[in-house]
């Protein structure tokens, strides 16, 4: 089956940021090896990172970064792929640039890596670019496909490290920016004092402090914030 580059699809990002919105902290050799990939042809990059390190966000600017300078790209997230579903791999012939997100989630699957293995082919064949992200490094994984491990590793390799505090507070800020929000300091240091560590989690936080500040027409304040970490706010329905 072939799918549209430009169509929207189930395995299509939900929200693009730009590749200029990723707060970088150490990971300048990571942002920089992403734009390069986009810049030319025949290039493949292999990102690592922990869980909420910003790999997502990275292949999405990416796909978003490669569609501006009008070039065709796709994104395929494998933690939303149904199980056997390594189909989704087929009809991604021609396009410019392929990033695919959690490779961890189908390494050892042998459906998938012969699906990835055919894929990479496609994507040099055709003088493509590809990303490929996974919380573990390349010879960590439990990939069983010699040919595949080879593969991956024939272009760069680029890791992620985690932010501090001061770096997760304005991808915070930034966050609730872009959703049209501001987040005072205090309620941002807050949430970094009581809230998780996972920026993951942190986001959802101040997603649901957003939630709770326009439902129970409030500004969003400290008070607030500890109401919404406890689940007492208007927005949980109490």
């Amino acid at each position: 089956m072939l799918f549209s580059p430009q169509m929207p699809l189930p395995l299509e990002p939900k929200r693009e940021g730009r590749l200029d919105d990723f707060v970088i902290g150490p990971n300048r050799a990571a942002v920089d090896a992403v734009r390069a990939v986009v810049a030319e042809p025949d290039s493949n990059l292999f990102l690592r990172g922990p869980e909420s390190s910003g790999k997502t966000f990275l292949l999405n600017g990416a796909c978003l970064a490669a569609r501006e300078a009008g070039m065709t790209a796709f994104y395929l997230g494998l933690k939303r792929v149904p199980e056997g579903g390594a189909g989704a791999l087929d009809g991604l012939e021609g396009i410019d640039l392929v990033c695919v997100d959690d490779l961890d989630r189908v390494a050892g699957d042998d459906d998938w890596e012969e699906a990835l293995f055919h894929l990479i082919n496609r994507v040099r064949a055709d003088h493509g670019r590809l990303v490929v992200s996974a919380r573990e490094n390349l010879g960590a994984l439990p990939i069983r496909l010699p040919d595949l491990v080879s593969r991956l590793g024939w272009g760069l390799r680029a890791e992620l490290l985690p932010l501090d505090d001061a770096d997760k507070a304005e991808v915070m800020i930034r966050h609730a920016r872009a959703q049209g929000a501001d987040l005072p300091d205090d309620v941002v240091d807050y949430l970094l004092r009581r809230g998780s560590r996972d920026l993951s989690r942190l986001l959802d936080a101040a997603d649901r402090l957003r939630q709770a500040a326009f439902t129970d027409k409030r500004r969003i304040t400290v008070p607030l914030a500890r109401q919404v970490l406890s689940g007492r706010s208007g927005a949980d329905g109490t």
